[in-house]
Parts: C-alpha cells; structure tokens; sequence
C-alpha cells in the first residue's frame, strides 16, 4: 500500500518557530502579498483591450494570435499545482519570488517584441506568476495569528477579481494613449516593487513537507492539462468534432488516468490523491470549477452588452474604458466583501460562506436578465455577480485547508486553483459557441450576439451558479468556532490526515 507525502513523517521547520509567531507586522505582510495577487490577476487582463488588433500588432492571423491568451491559460493552469509543491517543499516565499522574477522577465520579452514567437513566450512566463495567489494564501496560514487568519485569506483570494476588474480600464486606457508596449513595461514594473516588497517584508515559512519534488508526476500532469485545456480553448476554432479536438481529449483523458495511477503509487506524489478525494476537499474544489465557470461568463457577456452598437436593439455603444469603467466596481466589491465572508466563515462556517456566494451569483445573474436597458442597470447587475464571486472565493481557501496538512496547503491552494482554471477555461467555451451561434447581421461586414444569445449565456451562468450551491450543500458541516480540535482558519475541526 502507498504512503503518501502527509503520511512519510511531519512537516519540517527550519527553524524551529511556531507558524503566526515571527510576524511582527501582520497588517503589512498582508497588504504586500495582496498587492501581489493584484498585480499578478492583473497581468492576465493586460492584453484583452489588444485583442481586435494582435494580429495586425504582431504580423500574424486572428487564430495564431490568440495563442497569446491561450498560452498564459495553459502555463497558469500547469504552474499552480506545481508551484504549490514546490512551496510546500523548498520553502513559498522562495517560491514565490521565483514565480514574480519569471512574471518580470516575461514582461520584459513581451515589452521588446513584435512577432508572435516572442510574445507567447513573455505570456508564458507570465503566467507562471498566477501561483502567488495561493502560495499567499498558504503563507497567510503559517505566519498569521489565528485572529487575522480569516480575513487575510478573504482578501486574498479576493485580488483574483479586483486584479481583472481594475485591470480592463486601465489597460484600455494606457493602450488608447501609448504604444502597447507600455502595457508589458508596465506590468514589469509593478513586478519588480512586488519582488522588492516580497524580499524585504515577507518572511519565510518555517513549514516544510517531507519527501522530495515528483518530476515525472509534473511531466504527466503538464501534458495531461495541456491536452485537456487545449482541446476546451481551442475546440470551438478547430470543431469540436474536428479530430484534433477530439484527439487530445482522449489523449488527456489516457494520461491523467496514467498519471492519477502513478500518484498514487508514490510516497511523495506532486499531489496526494488521497487527501483530495476526502469529500470536503473533492467537493470544494468541485465548486471551485463552477464558480469559475460564473466569473468568467460575466466576463464576456457584459462587455459584449456594453460594447454592441445600438443597431444591434440592445448594445450600448460604449467605449472599450467606458466598459472596463463599468465593470471596475465589481472588483471592488469583492475587495469590500471579503471581510463579511471572513465573519461568516467564523461564525457559521465556510460552506455557509460559499453556498452564499453561489446563491447570490445566480441571483445577479437571473437579475441582469432584466438590468440590460442601461449602463447604470448593468453595473447592478455585474456588482451583485461579483459580490457572490467575492464572497465564494473568500471561503473555498477556508475550506480546503481545514481539511488538509499543513505540510501541504500550498499544493492543495494551487490544485484548487486549477480548479478554477479549467472552470474559466469550460466558461469561455461554452459561452463562446452560445454567442457564436445565436447571432445577427448587424454594423456591415460584423457579426454580433443576439440578444436571446446572450440571455441564453445569462441563463446558462446563472443554472451553474445554482449547481454551485447543490454541491456545496453536500459538502460536511463543520462545528463552530470555539469547539473542541476547531482549526484556527475557521473555527472547524481539522481533519485527520492518516
């Protein structure tokens, strides 16, 4: 019988110091690794205000520049879990300043190129960034006191959206006054004062796992998820029955089941299948995919509504910043809320926190069915999505490490991640042949959305976002606060790892 990582001896220290005892500044530490999962989030938006012009920007044709997008998709979706283990392993805060230097050399590639070749390879580096967020969260649980625990985490996993929400305007408006090579130089920029904040304030975990990094285990689940991711984001440009579409899902399916059989084989696998097929953990990040699934079809609704010309019947006719503008509040309310999932978390615990959030997504959504008249109508419609975004993102960190080591929270932060990852990756999809197919001939040569195309696309968010809160419901209840063996994330009995 294997014996997984948790189970081949306790996690190390370095030196010796308890977690949450060697933060003298608490408030700080947060304020900078927040500020990191700001600007990482918002690299991933920089290049949406450049899309209708990569292929003039970079001398290539529509479908190969939108490997541009693609290519920071499937380096973000391989590098959470990974980066996750090799924090768990050599140290987070090592690791994440690894991840925020390939962050600034991307940039740095992008900033100097003009062809496609260059450009994919600066994105892909930049994606490899998208790890700090829940390495973040997994310094949070080993240097925090307990008190601060919940609320730092909430903020933290809230940057993921304020990140994209801040983002969007102002990447339009640097790319409508400057050359879009200010947009790279900018991100590297904002790179390089995360790198330096990081160095000078963040300390390192004293927390180590046992046993050492799965190289084959990597291999096969980087192309298990490359297959996969490939076959979802590019499915709807080859043909979903097209034979390499259909070729790298069987080939996904065959390795990741090769895979999942030799993780389970090893003493320290990259990610132990044992703790993440306990039901609150399979369960949670279960629901982690739909919500991705809810966050990113807002994403490309909305900005289709506000941006459609008025000939359409329904399009608003604004500006690429006037959109970006009107989705920025969104971002900031899930900045706000993060606070109020934190005390709900604590006093009713996290599953309460997150089949909240999903309940209230399917209500945003089922309102903006009848907020699509205005500006100001869609601005309540995406600020009530975004709340239910905010409020489930907050807890599903909660969730997931009141159930696994401490050894391994980093690894379980970054496999919930992808999670995420491939619940956008399905969104978009989905939602793109929704929007491909329920069309109507409108300003010229165009072919825009109709408008039962994208309440059809609202109706589809909105039926996940309830499938959402029936997966959440089965998830175990967990005790209150203050309860005999409760964890100090939210107040819950922490699981056994044997």
């Amino acid at each position: 019988m294997s014996v997984s990582a948790s189970e081949s001896g306790p996690p190390k220290k370095e030196d010796g110091a308890e977690p949450g005892s060697r933060v003298r500044a608490p408030g700080v530490v947060v304020a900078v690794l927040a500020f990191c999962g700001i600007v990482v989030s918002l690299m991933q938006t920089i290049v949406v205000p450049l899309i209708p012009d990569l292929p003039r920007l970079v001398h290539t044709s529509a479908a190969n520049a939108s490997w541009i997008i693609t290519a920071t998709l499937l380096a973000a979706a391989v590098c959470n879990p990974v980066s996750g283990r090799l924090g768990d392993l050599y140290g987070k805060r090592r690791v994440m300043l690894a991840s925020l230097l390939l962050m600034i050399i991307g940039s740095v590639v992008c900033a100097l190129s003009e062809g496609l070749i260059p450009v994919v390879a600066g994105r892909v580096l930049q994606g490899c960034a998208i790890g700090v967020i829940p390495l973040g969260i997994s310094i949070m649980r080993d240097e925090l006191p307990p008190e601060r625990l919940p609320s730092a985490m909430a903020l933290m996993s809230a940057t993921l959206g304020v990140g994209g929400a801040i983002g969007l305007p102002l990447a339009a408006f640097i790319a409508q006054h400057a050359d879009w090579h200010a947009l790279f130089w900018m991100a590297a920029a904002a790179g390089a004062v995360n790198l330096l904040l990081v160095a000078l304030i963040v300390p390192e975990s004293p927390l180590r796992a046992a046993g050492t990094f799965d190289v084959p285990g990597a291999i096969g689940l980087t192309v298990g998820l490359v297959c996969l991711l490939l076959a979802i984001t590019k499915g709807g440009d080859w043909g979903w029955t097209s034979a390499p579409t259909l070729g790298l899902f069987a080939a996904a399916v065959a390795v990741l089941l090769a895979w999942g059989l030799m993780e389970l084989r090893l003493r320290a696998p990259l990610v132990d299948l044992r703790t993440t097929a306990r039901r609150p953990v399979l369960l949670t990040n279960l629901a982690s995919v739909v919500v991705g699934f809810a966050l990113f079809a807002m994403s490309l609704v909305l900005p289709t509504l506000l941006q459609s010309p008025p000939a359409t019947g329904y399009g608003l006719g604004l500006s690429l910043v006037e959109a970006g503008l009107c989705l920025a509040p969104g971002g900031l309310v899930m900045m706000l809320l993060s606070p109020v999932s934190a005390r709900v978390s604590r006093r009713w615990g996290p599953k309460v926190a997150l089949m909240a959030g999903t309940l209230v997504i399917a209500a945003g959504y089922a309102a903006t069915l009848g907020l699509m008249r205005s500006a100001w109508e869609v601005v309540i419609g995406g600020s009530v999505i975004a709340a239910g975004v905010g409020l489930a993102y907050a807890a599903m960190p909660a969730l997931i490490m009141s159930s696994v080591p401490a050894s391994e929270t980093a690894a379980a932060n970054g496999l919930n991640a992808l999670m995420r990852s491939i619940g956008t990756s399905a969104s978009s999809a989905v939602t793109s042949v929704v929007l491909a197919h329920m069309t109507l001939a409108a300003a010229g040569p165009y072919t825009l959305p109709s408008l039962r195309g994208l309440q059809v696309a609202l109706l589809i968010a909105c039926g996940v976002s309830l499938l959402g809160a029936a997966i959440t419901y089965f998830i175990p209840g967990r005790p209150r606060p203050g309860r005999p063996g409760g964890d100090p994330v939210t107040g819950s009995l922490a699981r056994s790892t044997g």
